[in-house]
């Protein structure tokens, strides 16, 4: 980890957009030692003037009148929009013109077109461009990645990972929202998750195959989500990999609504619930074996933590904290660049399903120049 700054001026934070998603964001950064609440901002005056009392800042109304009138080191951009993300571009792009990092949240668009600029401007202007991909900022991705890096997972064989949320035909509600009664609202405001975690243990993902469909019960309603996605992937390393998620259409089984399981030639790990439990089970060692029905005896990790809300303060803090300490912008976690892959590969998900499966290959990310002022190891 990098050294922190010699300066003791904490991270000055503006938030914009104040659902939910934004006041779960403004409380993070209020509560966070590095950062200093500055402000908040939404169209809505309501919304707005609500969040401000909250949080004991001072409500905007327009982002061009907070950048003109605060102080400020980082905008979180925290609206929404069409497949949750249509009204991330314009916020984004303003503050990285005015010189100000930017936390976004997923996905970093719903337009890849949009999420390419965004990167590519972010660069250019060397600014920070970070995305709210939480879920492997937890004690169970942590103790994963230690597993790979102290070599007890080795030579990397799959990744199998079930995402959704629990649900079934019994308590279905169409959500008829133009918003998100689109076809890709799922893969687009959902998959940007799973494939970030997928990406962080297993690397690029240079083909893919899709087998997506809905449910009857949806289809009678008239609703147009493809909510039910069967994905095969291949990796850079030769990895091998299956997504399957839905957006509430069944009720998941072993593993809860978050599992991800990696597979290699020392061991296999399987994070449960997300933030909840992770297990490991040694491969066996010369002398051992393990007949059908029986296993070795897993470590468990086991953080007591069912509440996925536990996951934003912790990512929140890693984009302060790298801010702070003025990392290299090639060595920002969760960057733009991360969360770009994502949609790339959602991209080359809707490519496969419109082509009835056929194989594809996702667009290929811009590389990396690196900082030739900055020493590396």
């Amino acid at each position: 980890m990098a050294k922190k700054s010699k300066s003791s001026r904490t991270i000055r934070v503006g938030v914009v957009g104040m659902s939910g998603i934004g006041n779960t964001h403004a409380a993070a950064h209020k509560q966070d030692a590095l950062a200093t609440l500055v402000s908040v901002c939404d169209v809505v005056k309501e919304k707005a003037d609500a969040a401000a009392k909250t949080h004991g800042v001072k409500a905007y109304y327009s982002l061009k009148d907070m950048l003109a009138n605060e102080d400020l080191d980082v905008v979180d951009v925290t609206t929404g929009g069409y497949e949750n993300g249509s009204w991330h571009f314009e916020p984004t792009m303003e503050a990285l013109a005015a010189g100000k990092h930017v936390l976004c949240e997923k996905p970093l668009s719903n337009d890849l077109g949009e999420a390419r600029e965004m990167v590519r401007f972010a660069a250019e202007r060397k600014r920070y461009l970070g995305c709210n991909l939480n879920h492997y900022f937890t004690p169970t991705a942590e103790r994963a990645r230690q597993y790979m890096d102290n070599g007890q997972i080795g030579e990397l064989m799959y990744v199998l990972f079930k995402v959704g949320f629990h649900g079934g035909e019994e308590i279905y509600s169409f959500n008829r929202s133009p918003r998100f009664n689109q076809p890709y609202a799922h893969m687009k405001a959902f998959l940007t998750h799973p494939f970030s975690v997928m990406r962080y243990f297993c690397g690029d993902i240079t083909h893919i195959q899709s087998f997506s469909t809905k449910p009857g019960y949806r289809k009678n309603k008239g609703d147009l989500l493809v909510s039910v996605n069967s994905v095969h992937c291949h990796f850079s390393n030769g990895t091998v990999g299956y997504l399957l998620s839905h957006r509430g259409d069944a009720v998941w089984g072993l593993g809860g609504w978050w599992s991800c399981e990696v597979a290699g030639s020392r061991g296999t790990f399987c994070i449960e619930n997300c933030i909840e439990k992770l297990s490991y089970w040694a491969a066996p060692k010369p002398g051992q074996s393990f007949g059908l029905g029986g296993a070795p005896t897993p470590e468990v990790l086991d953080t007591g933590i069912k509440d996925f809300g536990a996951t934003f303060p912790r990512r929140i803090h890693a984009f302060l904290e790298d801010v702070t300490n003025q990392v290299p912008l090639d060595h920002l976690r969760s960057s733009g660049r991360d969360a770009l892959a994502t949609l790339e590969y959602i991209g080359a998900v809707i490519d496969s399903y419109e082509n009835g499966g056929a194989l594809v290959r996702p667009k290929a990310l811009p590389t990396i120049h690196g900082d030739p002022a900055v020493e590396r190891i």
